[in-house]
C-alpha cells in the first residue's frame, strides 16, 4: 500500500466505458511523487489516504475488467 495526500481533482468528461464510476484525484505521495488515482469513497483534498496499484486496484472491480492502476482503498484517520 502507498500513502498519500489528495491535492485535487481530475476532470475527465469523455472515458471509456470501463473506467468505473468515482473520480479521478491528484495525489501526493510521501516520496514526493504524484499519481492519479480513482476514488469510490468520496475523500476530499487534504485527506490522507491508502492507495493500491497493479492487479490488485484493477481486481476490485467484479462485474467488469477495469483498466484500474491506482485506487484508493482508504481514509487515513488522523
Amino acid at each position: 500500500m502507498i500513502r498519500g495526500r489528495v491535492t485535487g481533482q481530475v476532470w475527465a468528461t469523455k472515458r471509456i466505458e470501463t473506467v468505473p464510476h468515482g473520480a479521478l484525484l491528484s495525489v501526493e505521495l510521501e516520496n514526493g511523487g504524484e499519481l492519479i488515482a480513482l476514488d469510490v469513497l468520496g475523500c476530499g483534498i487534504g485527506e490522507s489516504v491508502l492507495i493500491t496499484t497493479g492487479s490488485v486496484a484493477a481486481g476490485y472491480f467484479t462485474a467488469m475488467k477495469a483498466p484500474v492502476d491506482a485506487l484508493i482503498i482508504g481514509s487515513i484517520d488522523e
